[in-house]
Parts: C-alpha cells; structure tokens; sequence
C-alpha cells in the first residue's frame, strides 16, 4: 500500500497499522476505531463499524487516506458481534469479496438473531427485565412498541454470518503477520483480543511485548459494559467472572501498547487492568452491604447503587443496561457464596449469604 500523508482523521500507527474512526451515531462514545493491518496478501480490517451512510463514507474515505480502499481488502476480523462493530461487515464483504472471522460464541448469536423475529427479540428482552423487577408501567409502552416492531428496530439483526472462526491461541492466517487471538468473554461470550506478536515499530522507552487490538474489552479510561449474556436460562453463565479472568489473561501478555476500538491507543494496560479489577471489586462490595440491609430484587439493587448520575435522570434505555450491570455482578456474588436468591420471590430477591 501507498503511505500518504495522513489526514488528521486517520493514525498510522507504524509497522502497517493504521486506526480509523467510524462514526457511531447519536452514541456519546462518538466513533469505532477501526484498525487497518497491512498483509502480504492484502489490507485486512480488525472490526467495521456502525452501519449508517456516513459511517460507511468514513470508512471509505478512511481506507483511502491510508492508501488502500474497501475493494482492495482481503479480510474482516471481529473482535465482537455488537453493531458498532460488525454492522459494516456485510457491506465491506459485498463490495470487496472478503471474508469475515469471529469467535463461535458470538457466531452464534449472530445467527439466533438472524433466525428470529425483531419483535420478538425484543419482547424477550424485555421480558428478562421483567424478571429483575422493572415496574410494569415503565415496560409496558416498550411491550406495545416491540409487538409492532420492523425489521429495522434491532440494530445489526441481519448482520453478516461469518464465514470463518477465530480459535482462542491460534494465529490468523494472515501471511506476513503474527496475530493471535486471545479469548477475553465478559463483554460478550465470544469477545477476543487480538495480539500482534511482533517488535513495536517505535520502541523508545517502551516495555512489553507487541501490540493489542483490545476491542471493547481495554479501554483507556471508561469501564466497558458487563451484562447478562443473551442466554438467560443458563444458570452456568458468569459475565462479570468471565471478565475478571479474561483482564488477568490480558495482564500476562504485557503489551507495549493497546490500540482500543474506542478513544485513543494507550501505553500502560498493566495500570489499566488494576484500574478495572479495584473498580469491580468496590462494586461487589457495595453490591454487598445494600444485599445485607435487606432483600432486593437487581431493579431495587441498581435503584440504590451509585451511577454517574441520579437514577430518577437515567433514561429508561439506559436502566435497562444498567440493571443487565447489576444482575451481572449479583450473579458473580452468587457464584461466590456471598448471596443467594430467596426462596419463592416472584421477582427474585436476593440477599446476603
């Protein structure tokens, strides 16, 4: 590929890397970095972006400035199935052929939403937050909206089925390159960092060993979301334990730098990793001393739990992704002994164990 001069919009990260920012609209996280990586076989893109028109012209325009263009790439590599993602897949691999990988687990999800129906996805979802004790007041004009809902009503419903799998600790098949995957569930149950195995082009003072494409699982300063997974009647699933491992499996790699799908790369992922493990534990624990001033359904829990602002000023959108928060921590104190449901609540309450 050509090396042009870079417009303020696109990164050349050096050794064959360039970060793109795809815009992600109406979303305060503002835009997807999508990281371009050169091969002996052609451009390859780690992640796509949202699927809207000037999304799609950014990463055109994007691509271009980094002297390639969609045509020309060979593959897409997906750190995770969300829309802000994977939502370009289809369209990159319609325009230029290429193929598409990403975790089994998250292959699947793809596939049931595909296979069902948007309303009744989103039926099923607000039925799980029925379950944590949601005021049926506030659910119930959701109800009639889902029950009426289009085939554009969930975002990326009709995403791209991949076409090839990424096997934790295995490199890519990507000639030229040494790109292994590293399976980080949490975020989602098929999230996979990808780790460049090669000296850091600009090492200077630097420490560790190569570049992560952290995805949504690293980021430099905000605390990606952990929720329920998109199987709730599985009672063996624990996101937020899953996370916890996957940060310690991060922190054993010791990179010299984390390229993030947001906000900007960063050098310290050791710091990081300490940040998020103290921030979860002080969730647990103040998940904790609310469980033993009495039984709480996940609802009363995220009432009373401390956000970055007041809960009666949260939108409902935003509860929603906040109590999924709240059952995913609770679930990780289940697993732990430290609370337990009480028998015959209908919603379940939990308490101190």
């Amino acid at each position: 590929m050509a090396n042009p001069a870079q417009p303020p919009q696109t990164t050349e990260h050096g050794g064959g890397v360039w970060s793109i920012p795809v815009p992600i609209p109406d979303n305060p996280l503002g835009h997807t970095l999508v990281h371009l990586v050169e091969t002996d076989t052609g451009p390859v893109v780690v992640d796509t972006g949202w699927d809207h028109p000037s999304s799609w012209q950014a990463l055109t325009e994007g691509l271009r400035a980094c002297g390639t263009s969609v045509e020309e790439l060979k593959g897409v590599v997906l750190t995770h199935y969300h829309p802000d993602h994977h939502g370009l897949s289809a369209r990159v691999r319609e325009a230029s052929g290429a193929w598409i990988a990403m975790h089994a687990a998250d292959a699947d999800v793809v596939r049931r939403s595909r296979e069902t129906a948007p309303a009744s996805w989103l039926l099923s979802l607000l039925d799980r937050l029925a379950l944590t004790g949601a005021p049926e007041e506030e659910i119930a004009p959701l109800r009639a909206f889902a029950a009426e809902a289009g085939p554009d009503a969930v975002p990326g419903h009709h995403a791209a089925l991949p076409d090839r799998e990424i096997v934790p600790g295995e490199l890519l098949d990507l000639p030229g390159r040494r790109l292994r995957a590293i399976w980080t569930p949490g975020h989602t149950p098929g999230h996979v960092c990808l780790h460049l195995e090669e000296e850091h082009p600009n090492p200077g003072t630097l420490t560790g060993h190569g570049r992560l494409f952290s995805g949504d699982h690293l980021l430099p300063t905000v605390s990606p979301h952990i929720g329920l997974y998109e199987d709730p009647e599985d009672d063996s699933v624990d996101p937020l334990g899953d996370y916890l491992d996957s940060l310690e499996r991060v922190d054993r790699l010791r990179p010299a730098e984390v390229l993030p799908a947001h906000q900007y790369a960063f050098t310290d992922s050791r710091g990081r990793v300490a940040e998020l493990l103290s921030h979860h534990g002080e969730r647990l624990e103040e998940m904790y001393a609310l469980l033993a001033e009495g039984p709480c359904t996940p609802w009363e829990l995220a009432e009373r739990m401390t956000w970055n602002r007041p809960w009666a000023e949260i939108p409902f959108a935003s509860r929603g992704m906040a109590v999924s928060e709240v059952a995913a921590h609770l679930w990780r104190l289940v697993k732990l002994g430290r609370a337990e449901q009480v028998p015959e609540s209908d919603p379940g309450r939990y308490r101190a164990a």
